[in-house]
């Protein structure tokens, strides 16, 4: 069943690193998801998130406000 990953963020570094650690654990362990960027701030107004940026694994809000280790991505996404 394949994973729905969301990375709520407006663009800045810290987003950006979200998005390639996710990205490379994806790619790394051949996980089946889909990863949607979400910038758009009504979007994650949405998800009550104050700090960005975010990963949200099938609709379930992960880790906020930082950027987190591959080790922790990939155990989220198990």
């Amino acid at each position: 069943m394949s994973k729905v990953i969301k990375i709520l963020g407006t663009g800045c570094p810290k987003c950006k690193s979200m998005t390639n650690v996710v990205k490379d654990v994806v790619k790394e362990h051949n996980i089946d998801a889909t990863i949607d960027k979400v910038e758009d701030i009504m979007e994650i107004m949405k998800f009550n998130i104050m700090t960005t940026p975010a990963l949200v694994i099938d609709d379930v809000v992960t880790i906020k406000g930082r950027v987190p280790s591959k080790d922790e991505v990939l155990k989220l996404l198990n």
